[in-house]
């Protein structure tokens, strides 16, 4: 039933705002807006953390930033504070982000411009907005890092190739993303499992990128062949993403 609406919410051109209408319900809440991390810094109002998320739980919301950040730092052969230059791309409110406060040239990028002004106005840093599609509003080679968690697990297949191309260009030495694996294959239809088993990338709802109920998967292998020649996967970690329940972790070499 589900599916059949969501179907026919597509055919009307009516997904994406539904899904919207959605994402409003989740966020309904008592007002917090003022509260605070542990960090001293405040928070986003609910209704930017379930967009970003998918829940308005503050609690969630700091410790899923918490173990992100602890993932990326696992992750790196080097210390993050030897790196020059750091990028969130898909920074949404600052839940990882944040986790950076005192460290020297931190950015963040995010294509939805209400989530990149909040950013802007309560966090440390440099936040830009950048469109479905690339560019970035970056100079080349600009970061030694660029980290993207469950970003390409919201992307189409053209959309995230375009986009390893565009994070070549802005990055010096490392590329981390998170994706669904093996984890998600008991969520697979069985025509989508058929086609993961083969090594391609499944995408639902390809139509509403960028939003969580778009939804990508990527079997073992995918990765490695969507980034080509650009970068070489130095560390793969099934289900890695801590912060991102499930989600493996990869993290790629710019060649």
């Amino acid at each position: 039933m589900k599916n059949v609406l969501l179907s026919l919410l597509g055919r009307l051109g009516l997904l994406r705002p539904a899904y919207r209408g959605y994402e409003a319900l989740r966020s309904l809440t008592p007002s917090d807006k003022l509260l605070r991390g542990e960090d001293g810094l405040p928070l986003p109002p609910a209704r930017l953390r379930t967009r970003v998320a998918g829940t308005p739980d503050p609690a969630w919301f700091l410790e899923g930033g918490r173990l992100a950040a602890e993932s990326i730092r696992g992750a790196l052969p080097v210390p993050l504070e030897s790196l020059d230059g750091v990028l969130d791309f898909g920074c949404g409110c600052g839940r990882v982000v944040r986790q950076w406060r005192g460290l020297e040239g931190v950015h963040g990028s995010d294509y939805n411009s209400e989530l990149v002004a909040w950013c802007r106005a309560n966090l440390p840093g440099r936040f830009e907005v950048n469109a479905v599609e690339p560019p970035l509003p970056f100079e080349d080679g600009s970061f030694d890092l660029v980290y993207s968690l469950s970003v390409f697990t919201h992307l189409p297949e053209p959309t995230q190739e375009a986009w390893l191309e565009e994070l070549h260009r802005v990055s010096r030495r490392f590329v981390l993303l998170s994706a669904h694996g093996d984890a998600y294959r008991e969520r697979l239809t069985p025509a989508e499992l058929e086609s993961y088993n083969a090594g391609e990338v499944v995408v639902r709802w390809g139509g509403v990128a960028g939003t969580n109920l778009c939804t990508t998967f990527h079997p073992p292998g995918s990765v490695a062949r969507l980034a080509g020649e650009r970068f070489e996967v130095v560390l793969f970690a099934p289900e890695g993403a801590k912060g991102n329940p499930q989600q493996d972790l990869y993290l790629l070499e710019r060649r």
